[in-house]
């Protein structure tokens, strides 16, 4: 089948979240389908990175959006506009005109569209669109504008709540305009169908990447035991949920295991978290294109804490920690979509003081922390491997193919 995909960024290297299933739902497609991707990129160095999608693409191209999402020209442009301010900053005019060019010089079974804010890219067409959300993303933003405290971002909050809207209306408008839509978890789907009814609504879970299963059998974790959390801070609930940890949780943990230390690892973590930084809490940047970096961070920490507030989908960050066996202490909603059990795969704390206990209590019980991180593993190995991933979303592209014939 020839697939034209699009998404907002280019799937490789495999360092964030939404990089990670691409690039391995790709890898493990590619047998069966011929696909072309158009992404989008931020810097013009990451074109190096062509090669490695090539081996599975049969054509990749790419189109430039701001490095920064934060210009005048961006602002301007959403002030002036109906599309909200996460629109306009992936919206490229060269990458539109390239993708009608595409369709009327070339025959596709089905287009997949990753994000619903790639879909302003798309002429209006014959061909069946799928549309993956991996988050259901006006929830992630109304999250932030019901949570803000900066003086200046209180100020703009009427305007926050306005782009919120907008994105709503246009993340529910191209759900109904789509052939399908998948979403990556069960929660995610009975949200989607409260909001639209009738929505034809599939579910491709995440999954964990092959470099963090394989951290299982190379684990040498710090002689002191090291709290950790691991994301792209280029994210709003990512920041957040390091805050969360830094501010009200590994305090706690301090006092009661005084020889902890703590890590926030990730991509723009120097940039966007630095601050966080003290005697025993380690901020590590990596670079994108730094996997060993993030493969390191698996292999050495002692326990993965979680404390995270906002909605968004399933937790790729959780997954690569149950498959590199860490244990996981998590919110609530930090753990929501995926199919663990309090007190089997993973400890599920409601607030920061249980937060603390939970993870004290696997640092110093030997026998829970290896029944927790061994039952976890064993769920990732049977629910959310990247081929059983792609089985789905394979089967999902032919029901759609074949609905239009």
């Amino acid at each position: 089948m020839k697939i034209l995909m699009l998404t907002p960024y280019l799937p490789y290297p495999p360092s964030s979240g939404g990089q990670i299933r691409s690039y391995n739902l790709i890898k493990n497609l590619a047998a069966k389908h011929e696909i072309t991707l158009f992404s989008l990129i931020k810097n013009d160095s990451e074109q190096q990175y062509i090669s490695e999608l090539t081996k599975y693409c049969a054509k990749v191209r790419i189109f430039r959006r701001a490095s920064h999402p934060w210009t005048l020209k961006n602002i301007f442009q959403t002030g002036f506009s109906l599309y909200p301010f996460l629109v306009v900053r992936n919206l490229s005019n060269e990458e539109k005109k390239a993708v009608t060019e595409e369709l009327e010089q070339n025959t596709y079974d089905l287009i997949h569209a990753e994000t619903f804010y790639v879909m302003p890219h798309l002429p209006r067409v014959s061909i069946p669109v799928i549309l993956v959300d991996q988050t259901i993303e006006f929830q992630v933003y109304q999250h932030f504008a019901e949570s803000v405290h900066h003086p200046l971002w209180k100020l703009l909050k009427p305007l926050l709540y306005l782009d919120v809207l907008k994105i709503k209306f246009w993340e529910l408008k191209f759900w109904r305009k789509a052939n399908k839509v998948v979403a990556v978890s069960e929660a995610d789907k009975e949200k989607m169908l409260s909001l639209v009814k009738n929505l034809d609504v599939g579910v491709v879970p995440n999954g964990a990447g092959e470099d963090l299963m394989s951290v299982w059998w190379q684990r040498k974790p710090e002689k002191r035991p090291t709290i950790f959390f691991q994301a792209n801070y280029d994210w709003l609930q990512n920041v957040e949920a390091a805050e969360n940890l830094a501010n009200h949780v590994f305090p706690l943990i301090k006092k009661a295991v005084p020889e902890a230390q703590c890590w926030i690892v990730g991509q723009k973590a120097a940039e966007k978290v630095g601050f966080l930084a003290s005697k025993d809490l380690k901020i590590v940047n990596l670079d994108n294109s730094d996997i060993e970096g993030v493969i390191n961070a698996y292999r050495r920490a002692s326990v993965f804490v979680a404390p995270l507030e906002g909605p968004g989908g399933t937790r790729l960050k959780i997954l690569a920690a149950m498959a590199a066996g860490v244990p996981v202490v998590s919110s609530r909603v930090g753990i929501e979509g995926v199919a663990a059990r309090d007190g089997r795969e993973v400890l599920v704390a409601d607030n920061w003081e249980k937060m603390a206990h939970q993870t004290t209590l696997l640092l110093k019980d030997k026998k829970l922390y290896q029944k927790i991180a061994t039952a976890a593993r064993k769920l990732v190995e049977k629910e959310y491997s990247y081929q059983s991933a792609a089985l789905k979303l394979d089967k999902i592209y032919q029901e759609v193919a074949n609905a239009q014939k």
